[in-house]
């Protein structure tokens, strides 16, 4: 039989009407597709996966991969990918590798991608090796009936077969395979002095004055609207001891000199304007809540602008899949960071490793430049939501502030979080969330200049 006995007895059932497509004898389904000559994107497949709870068959576009993250979110479950030897048993009638992605037809509940329901027509395996089956979009829907919608894919090229490593294979592989940029001259100093607890005001300016683009974004940020000092103010050392104070001035020097170590294109939702405009706002934010929260506000304060350093040295390493990276995250304004960097690193060459998330990837930086631990927390951790551990109080800032920002179009990540339950992980309640809101709309003209001053 050209198609599978089990598939065919379903469809006949049915009344859904197909007709079969005859092609050469494939290895697999990728062949398969390949020897049709056909479009890949008109093909759909079943992908099977599985939890505690049992299978199910997510069905989506042939040219598309899975957003685990994306499922999660729909479904309440943390489902994995079936292993080909299980899937196999549950497909008896079909030879192996070749499972139809109508999963009703084998007693399986079935997820479907939204871009699926709306095709005029679909090619698929009909469960065999020589043989595909070509259904109009009406009969789809039918077949595909009593199955559960919404968006379950990354658009674009994926390859989603990987092993995990640990951060420390993660962090040792990074330092033999690629030469990691060193923390620039000028930032080392800067941290150097800030862990003397003996250090002045005019020590840190005397240090800054020996840059005079770093001299002019720091007077700049001093003389912005957002500390409305009535005064004039002449020098960096004045910009210190009567508008900064010595660790945001610090900070944001350090900040400012650490970008120096990457090269990174300017503009596109990752690039570096974007990357400045995130980082200060979640800096902000971040010394905002230190006070209700009763943290460091210096700390804090660089925890949620150095956050994200891991992304530029993706950027830095990789410009090609960085580049790719910025295009799907345009694509995929609802997909999960760390479903992205899956689809794009990790296909072999040793990239695997990037595929733990930037925010990893940034801790592990953050560590051999010996940042303050709360900082490596913070970078490291702040994609992973229900993290408890060390420091997770500025983690969970950094996380909060992120989701405070994704509201409003800022940052890299626009999934929904759960505010409130972030807010009560730090002892907020609703009116903190709100004057935290009220904050961020009343500072935005000015944390949007200094941004553009910064990228320039």
């Amino acid at each position: 039989m050209a198609v599978a006995a089990r598939l065919a007895g379903f469809l006949t059932r049915k009344g859904i009407s197909y007709r079969e497509l005859p092609i050469g004898q494939a290895l697999n389904e990728d062949a398969s597709v390949m020897a049709s000559g056909l479009p890949p994107e008109d093909f759909i497949r079943g992908t099977l996966l599985i939890d505690i709870n049992g299978v199910v068959m997510a069905v989506h576009g042939f040219d598309s991969s899975l957003d685990l993250d994306a499922v999660q979110q729909l479904t309440g479950r943390r489902l994995q990918p079936l292993t080909a030897r299980q899937g196999g048993r549950l497909f008896a009638d079909c030879d192996p590798g070749f499972q139809p992605p109508i999963g009703a037809a084998y007693d399986i509940p079935v997820l479907v991608d939204e871009d699926v329901l709306q095709v005029g027509r679909a090619l698929m395996t009909a469960g065999n090796d020589h043989t595909l089956i070509e259904l109009e979009g009406r009969a789809l829907r039918l077949a595909l009936a009593g199955a559960r919608g919404g968006h379950l894919v990354i658009r674009g090229q994926g390859n989603d077969k990987r092993e995990s490593l640990t951060l420390e294979e993660v962090a040792d592989k990074l330092q033999k395979l690629y030469r990691l940029p060193p923390m620039p001259a000028l930032a080392l100093r800067i941290l150097k002095l800030t862990a003397n607890t003996e250090a002045t005001a005019r020590e840190l300016a005397e240090l800054i004055e020996f840059d005079p683009s770093l001299t002019a974004q720091i007077m700049r940020y001093a003389r912005s609207a957002l500390f409305n000092y009535p005064g004039q103010i002449t020098s960096v050392q004045e910009a210190v001891t009567r508008v900064l104070g010595f660790d945001r001035v610090a900070h944001i020097a350090l900040g400012i000199a650490s970008v120096r170590a990457f090269d990174v294109p300017r503009h596109g939702m990752l690039g570096m304007d974007s990357f400045w405009r995130h980082s200060l706002y979640c800096a902000f934010l971040c010394q905002r809540m230190a006070t209700w929260c009763d943290a460091d506000k210096g700390l804090s304060y660089l925890c949620g602008l150095l956050h994200n350093f891991g992304l530029l040295l993706v950027g830095h390493l990789f410009p090609a899949e960085f580049d790719e990276l910025n295009k799907l995250r345009e694509a995929n304004p609802e997909a999960s960071m760390h479903s992205l960097e899956v689809q794009v690193f990790g296909a072999g060459n040793d990239q695997d490793i990037l595929a733990v998330g930037h925010g990893a990837i940034g801790g592990i930086l953050h560590r051999l430049w010996q940042l303050p631990d709360p900082v490596v927390k913070a970078a490291g951790m702040h994609q992973q939501s229900g993290y408890h551990g060390e420091h997770d109080q500025y983690v969970l800032m950094v996380q909060l502030a992120n989701g405070l920002l994704k509201e409003r179009g800022i940052g890299d990540e626009f999934n929904p979080d759960d505010l409130p339950a972030l807010a009560a992980a730090l002892g907020l309640d609703d009116a903190a969330l709100a004057a935290l809101g009220a904050d961020i709309d009343g500072v935005a003209g000015e944390l949007d200049a200094l941004a553009a001053s910064l990228s320039s």
